[in-house]
């Protein structure tokens, strides 16, 4: 069983289970944007969707925009009177998130804050923001720090979702050096200890390749 046949109930899922012209348009203008295709799958873009939803959250937080597509997905899910705010650090990126996020119709329920999400992050804990739930899903490198950061904006019954924590593996080799993966394994260690939050992890395989999320939920 290989990443072919993966690909291929990915899209016997979404055949069945996904029907957005809308969705379909954002990722092909990411395309033509040039922007790197590290978009969520459609398929995990409905599941934030059906998380926010689930969760009844109606403020949400987005670590890592890009082009927009999960941003849109939240939206979905917080409904008319809920609010994203996502964090991106590429000007060029955000600019073409906001395109997206005005053509698909959600561009009052998003607000787009340009610049390196540890500067931001501060300002939004001395703003008094409480987040439903947080989807980190930004340079893994700081992902202990989002993970701190995501506890300091949330109350209890708040869900944090990490994005890309398994990497085909390789997170499970102690001895690499790529920082990524060094970033996901001390964000693992503090899940492990902190007392604030209750955590799973799920792998999941399909047009991303081989990959997986953390799931918190804040005590």
């Amino acid at each position: 069983m290989g990443s072919e046949l993966w690909n291929e109930v990915d899209q016997y899922f979404a055949r069945k289970l996904l029907m957005d012209d809308e969705l379909e348009r954002v990722l092909g203008a990411n395309r033509e944007a040039g922007l790197p295709e590290i978009d969520v799958s459609p398929l995990q873009g409905k599941f934030l969707t059906l998380m926010a939803q689930m969760k009844g959250a109606k403020r949400v937080l987005e670590i890592g925009t890009l082009g927009g597509y999960s941003t849109i997905c939240l939206a979905k899910g917080v409904g008319v009177d809920g609010r994203v705010t996502t964090l991106e650090v590429d000007q060029a990126h955000a600019l073409i998130a906001e395109g997206n996020i005005r053509r698909a119709g959600f561009l009052e329920q998003v607000e787009v804050l340009v610049g390196s999400a540890l500067d931001t992050l501060p300002k939004l804990k001395e703003a008094g923001h409480v987040f439903d739930l947080v989807f980190i899903d930004a340079d893994k490198e700081n992902n202990p720090r989002y993970l701190e950061w995501a506890l300091a904006l949330t109350t209890s019954g708040s869900v944090i979702v990490a994005d890309n924590v398994v990497r085909n593996g390789e997170v499970v080799d102690a001895a690499s050096t790529d920082e990524r993966v060094i970033g996901i394994r001390e964000y693992m260690d503090l899940a492990q200890r902190d007392p604030r939050i209750d955590s799973t992890a799920i792998q999941t395989v399909g047009s991303k390749g081989y990959d997986g999320l953390v799931i918190s939920v804040v005590k």
